[in-house]
Formats: C-alpha cells, structure tokens, sequence
C-alpha cells in the first residue's frame, strides 16, 4: 500500500512523519541529511547536540579535514592507476600500444610504461614462435603429367602491427597463397624437373613468391623455409615411372662409368701421344744434326782431297777399313802364293777364351791381335773377309 494512500498512514518515507495535508518533502531537508551521513563518514560534521560544536554544512574545520583525507585517497587511486601502465615485454616477444583503439607503437624487450587502461592498452605479440603449414595435392606439371606434391611452409611473425591490424587471418592468406603459388610453379616445370634434380630449385621459388605476395598483403609474416618432400606419381602410373626412374639410374650409371674410363685413359694416350711427339722431335734434330756434321766433314775431306788425292783416299779407305772391321770377331787371311790358301782365326773364340783365364790378360791378347792391311803395289792382295755377328 503507498504511503499517501487512504489506510496507508500518510507516513513521509524520508521523514518518517505523517504527511497529512502538509504538502511534499523539503528537498533542502533530504540534501541536508544526506551531507550530515557524509560528514561522519569521513569525520566531518554531527548532527546538532552531539557535542562536537560542528554546525550543519561543510565549512567547518571538519569539512577542510575531510577535503584533505579525499584528496590523499584519490591521490592514492591516481599513483595505482598510473602504476598499472607498466608492463614487461619478453625476449621472444613485441608490444604493440594502442591509444584509444588507435595504434602508436611497438616496443621491444624490457620493461616499458603506456598510459593506463581505458587511455592505451597493450599487445603483447610473440614473433619467434614458428608456425608450420603442411600441403598436399595433386597437380599438372607443364609437359601434361599429373604428379602429387607434399611440402611444408615454416613462417613467424615479422611486423606485429601489420600482423594484428593489416590483415583480418594472416595464416589464411599464407595458406591461400600457398596454395596458389604451388600450383603456378608446379604448373611452369616439367615431370622429370621436378621429381629429380629440380626438387631443390622448386622450393627456393615457392618460397620466394610466398613471400612476395606475403608482403605485398602486408600480413606481416616473413616465410623461414619451405620443405618439399619428393615428388610422386598417381599410383596407378606409379610402377611405370618406378620402371622410367630405375631406366634413367641406370643410364646415369654407365655415362658415369664411361666417363670414368675415359679419364682413366685419355691421359694415358695423351701421355703416350706427348712422349711419340717428343722422341720423333729429338730425332729428327739428331738427324738434322748429323746430316749437317756430315755434310761439314764431307767438305772438309773434299777440300783435302783435291789437295792431296792419293794420301786422302789412303787414308778414307784405312779408316772405314777399321770401322768395318772393328765390329766383327772372325777374320779370315790368304797367304803368298805356295800357301795355304785360307787361314781363319775364330778371333771371338780366343777372346772368350783368354776371357775366362784371366780378365787382366784378356785385354792384353786382343790389344795383341792384329788385322792385315791391302799393300798399294800390283802383287796380289790379301783379301779380307769378315761375316757379320749375325751369321
């Protein structure tokens, strides 16, 4: 029942007195009481009668000793709500300070201070953990063969304002564009380029054009490594390319095994070929040299002969006679007339002979052995016949 209502008393709910045709509650009595319940909270003024010689509104001495408490308590609310700006940023992480929901900065390690929250509020964002992408599909190669390509993406954060606020899911940017940079490279390359030698250089591509459209979306992810995995055939092709691969091996085998006999033989010849070079030149300068010392002695002998003829062909004839002789071990010798017609002397038998007597004596006996020279007279001349060693 309300309190102005008949049966309800007429009672004032802020004095507790009967209304009765008194009109409506003083607002001055209401703001009155309010201020005195303030005052002896927090020390201020008493009601009338209580002894402390307070009156009824601030501006007492009181009223000034409460202002004083207040402003102590909320200087102390102030220094706890500045301290709360403080905030430390760890080694794998970044700071990213917002003012108002509008982005300032980005710190670094360490301890920072930001104007305490609602004015800025902080990010903290870890740029050294590494996020792993895996893909796997199934593509068409350049030359129109299908091969089935497995690889993993690895990135970090690299910008962390550009992580937090350029792009709305950067990892799934960096998974479109996986995707899509895959399939362009895959697309440009050959079948044999790919799952052989190419494997290495395919992944140096797909790494570099991620991180092209990376930056140019500005997702702030920097791609650390990409890691392909062999490339393989559909399996219903796969023991054809098995039967194509193990073919190629094998013929890589023999050029390799070619090509090692080649450079096991090809110096070889060419040491050969270098060393029939060089002892054709040395002989043909031992030729040259020669023919040009005979050509100089036969000169030389010419310009004697014409001065003395007969003494020079005495002396040609004895000298080739000695040459001649001097490299046979049989002489045979005829005699005057009334004589044995023959004589032989086995000259290379004595020799071997006294040879095994006595080294010293077998020099002394052929330096003793002597050879028959023709006389220049008309009689008949001895004649000298020798039969080579290879008789």
């Amino acid at each position: 029942m309300a309190w102005n209502e008949p049966g309800g008393g007429n009672k004032d709910p802020w004095s507790g007195k009967s209304g009765g045709d008194e009109g409506p509650p003083d607002l001055d009595e209401v703001v009155r009481k309010l201020q005195e319940r303030l005052g002896g909270l927090f020390g201020g003024n008493r009601p009338p009668g209580d002894g402390s010689g307070g009156g009824g509104r601030f501006g007492g001495p009181g009223a000034q000793l409460s202002t004083k408490v207040v402003g102590v308590i909320i200087g102390i609310l102030l220094v706890i709500w500045l301290a709360t700006g403080i905030y430390i940023v760890e080694p794998a992480e970044r700071g990213v300070v917002l003012r108002f929901g509008h982005y300032v900065d980005t710190t670094g390690p360490g301890p920072h201070w930001h104007l305490p929250v609602p004015v800025e509020r902080v990010i903290k964002v870890n740029v050294d953990e590494i996020s792993t992408l895996t893909h796997k599909a199934a593509m068409l190669t350049q030359d129109e063969n299908i091969v089935e390509v497995e690889l993993t993406v690895q990135s970090r954060i690299q910008d962390a304002a550009d992580y937090l606020f350029q792009d709305q899911d950067p990892e799934r940017t960096l998974n479109d564009a996986t995707v899509t940079v895959v399939r362009v490279t895959i697309g440009q390359s050959k079948l044999d380029f790919v799952m052989t030698e190419g494997r290495g250089a395919v992944a140096v591509t797909i790494k570099e054009r991620i991180q092209k459209l990376m930056d140019r979306y500005k997702t702030g992810l920097l791609v650390t490594s990409v890691n392909m995995q062999p490339a393989k055939p559909p399996e219903q092709v796969k023991a054809a390319f098995d039967d194509a691969i193990k073919a190629r091996e094998d013929k890589e085998r023999l050029e390799n095994q070619a090509e090692a006999y080649a450079n096991e033989v090809l110096p070889s010849a060419r040491g050969n070929a270098a060393r029939i070079s060089a002892d054709a030149k040395a002989y043909r300068d031992q030729v040259i040299a020669e023919s040009e010392g005979e050509s100089a002695r036969f000169t030389a002998i010419l310009s004697e002969y014409a001065k003395a003829p007969e003494v020079t062909r005495e002396r040609l004839y004895i000298e080739t006679m000695e040459d001649v002789l001097s490299k046979n071990g049989k002489v045979i010798l005829d005699v005057q007339e009334g004589g044995n017609s023959l004589i032989y002397l086995p000259i290379d038998q004595l020799m071997n002979q006294q040879r095994s007597k006595s080294q010293n004596k077998a020099s002394q006996e052929m330096s003793s052995s002597t050879l028959a020279v023709p006389d220049k007279s008309n009689s008949p001349q001895r004649v000298v016949d020798r039969d080579r060693r290879s008789r």
